[in-house]
C-alpha cells in the first residue's frame, strides 16, 4: 500500500492528481482549504478502490501545517508527497505594484510553507532511506512578471528551495522532482486575464506530474514551450529583455 500525500486536493489541478493516483493499493491523503469539495475527492477516489482521507487546513498557518505533516508521516510513512497547493493573482487594475498583504500571502502558501514542509518531511524520508517529493512551480518563476511579482518570485524560490534540497537528500535515497507548468485549465487560473497560450487540462497536467515522479526526474517544464522560453529569456539582451516583459502586462494593469 503506497501512502500518497496531495495537497492541494481541492483545487483543479490537486483533484486531477489524487484522482490519476485513486487506485486499489492506493492510500490517499488528501489536503486543501475547503472541506466540501475534498470530501467529494475523496468519494470519488473511494469509487476507484482507493483509500482515502481528507484534512481540512490553510497553508498559510505554516507551523500548524508542518506538525500535522509530521504527525501524519508518524501514524504512517508517506512514499510520496506532491505538494500542489498555490495561489495565483496579478496585481489589482489600476495599481502600480501588488497590494503587500497579497504579497505576504503569496509568499506564505507558494513558497514558506510548501518549503518547510518539504524540509521536514525530506529530513524524515532520509532517515529512513527512501521517498519521492514533488513541488509544483510554474513557468512563471523564470520570468520577471511585472503585473505578478509576487506570484513569479514565489515560484522562483521554491524552484531555487527544490534544486537545493535535491542536492542535500539525494544520497540519503529520497528524491525531489520539481514540475513547472504554463497554463492550466482551472477555475483560478481562468481569472487571470490575457491569451493563454498551449493551456494544459488538469488531467494532462496530473498525468505530467506523476510520470515526472515515476523517472523521478528532477525538473520537468510542460508544455516543452515554455522550456524554451525559458532559454530565450535567459540569451536575449537585458534592455530587449526588459522591453518584453513589460508589454506583457495584461489589458487594464
Amino acid at each position: 500500500m503506497r501512502r500518497i500525500l496531495v495537497t492541494g486536493a481541492s483545487g483543479g489541478l490537486g483533484r486531477a492528481i489524487a484522482a490519476h493516483y485513486a487506485r486499489p493499493g492506493a492510500e490517499l491523503l488528501l489536503w486543501g482549504r475547503d472541506k466540501e469539495r475534498l470530501d467529494a475527492v475523496a468519494a470519488a477516489c473511494r469509487a476507484a478502490g482507493a483509500q482515502a482521507s481528507i484534512r481540512s487546513l490553510d497553508l498559510s498557518a505554516e507551523d500548524a501545517a508542518v506538525a500535522a505533516l509530521m504527525a501524519e508521516d508518524a501514524a504512517g510513512a508517506i512514499d510520496i508527497a506532491i505538494f500542489a497547493s498555490g495561489l495565483g493573482d496579478i496585481r489589482a487594475e489600476g495599481a502600480l505594484v501588488e497590494d503587500p498583504a497579497l504579497v505576504i500571502r503569496l509568499g506564505k502558501v507558494n513558497f514558506v510553507a510548501p518549503a518547510a514542509m518539504a524540509a521536514a518531511l525530506a529530513d524524515a524520508m532520509a532517515r529512513r532511506g527512501e521517498g519521492r517529493i514533488v513541488l509544483i512551480g510554474s513557468a512563471a518563476a523564470f520570468h520577471a512578471l511585472p503585473f505578478a511579482a509576487a506570484y513569479a518570485g514565489t515560484k522562483a524560490g521554491l524552484a531555487r528551495f527544490a534544486d537545493a534540497l535535491r542536492l542535500a537528500v539525494r544520497p540519503y535515497g529520497v528524491g525531489v522532482t520539481l514540475v513547472s507548468p504554463g497554463f492550466i485549465d482551472t477555475a483560478s487560473g481562468r481569472k487571470v486575464p490575457g491569451p493563454k497560450p498551449m493551456i494544459l487540462t488538469p488531467e494532462k497536467a496530473a498525468a505530467i506530474v506523476a510520470r515526472a515522479a515515476e523517472r523521478k526526474q528532477a525538473h520537468v517544464v510542460a508544455p516543452g514551450i515554455f522550456a524554451l522560453l525559458r532559454w530565450f529569456d535567459r540569451l536575449l539582451p537585458a534592455f530587449l529583455r526588459d522591453r518584453l516583459l513589460s508589454s506583457l502586462t495584461p489589458p487594464g494593469r
